[in-house]
């Protein structure tokens, strides 16, 4: 599905070619960027870490059971290219990193995924846990505390790591906090190439409004259930 196929713009034709995302055309954006986005932000993540803190930690404890941290801190980029650290549940393997090159050295295929999406649909690195997290996007509830201390934002461009700017043909993302959900996440999600994700953030950053915030997180919803991560 392409930026065109979901119709996401500032004047969505019909609700019904977005999944369900509704778009914010009759609102001008104002101070919702600037102010009440940060301050939906804090609220929201005060109100759910009591209830989602308790399956953090239990996830945790699982994870810790082959003896190694459960929790992955990885640098990405944040707003104005300041780098911070993203907090995961870790669902692969220790060391998974070190073991990318040689992996995708020995695979073609993967290689050409790999170059193209930046992700593996097969991804041998993934423990079986992991596998279950990555559908549901539950490993990315740590980054709960990435929004509280104002890293990240609930809705927002995907995260991006520093040696993956190169691949990265737009600019709107530079002015804006990462997102733990966001257009790209609900509409192509795994699908579409890296460099489309330039395109989800333009029109993102255009239509940025509460209404479009909210439309977002309803439709994240959806892709939870269907677990369409990996």
């Amino acid at each position: 599905m392409t930026v065109q196929d979901t119709s996401f713009s500032c004047y969505l034709r019909s609700a019904s070619q977005t999944n369900g995302i509704v778009s914010a055309s009759s609102e001008s954006p104002g101070a919702y960027p600037q102010i009440f986005k940060r301050a939906v932000d804090l609220v929201f993540v005060v109100l759910a870490l009591p209830i989602v803190l308790p399956f953090i930690l239990g996830m945790a404890a699982l994870i810790a059971c082959d003896g190694t941290n459960p929790f992955y801190g990885q640098k990405r980029v944040g707003r104005n290219g300041k780098l911070f650290t993203m907090w995961k549940l870790r669902s692969m393997v220790p060391n998974a990193y070190t073991q990318l090159d040689r992996y995708l050295a020995d695979n073609p295929a993967a290689r050409k995924e790999w170059d193209e999406t930046q992700k593996l649909k097969n991804d041998p690195r993934i423990t079986a846990l992991g596998r279950v997290l990555r559908k549901t996007s539950l490993d990315e509830l740590p980054q709960l505390f990435n929004v509280l201390t104002g890293d990240m934002s609930l809705v927002g461009p995907r995260p991006m790591m520093p040696d993956q700017q190169g691949l990265y043909p737009g600019t709107a993302y530079y002015a804006l906090r990462p997102g733990i959900t966001g257009l790209w996440q609900v509409s192509d999600r795994n699908e579409g190439s890296f460099a489309s994700r330039a395109d989800f953030d333009a029109t993102y950053s255009e239509c940025l409004s509460f209404r479009t915030d909210l439309s977002v997180l309803f439709a994240t919803a959806g892709v939870v259930l269907r677990g369409t991560g990996y």
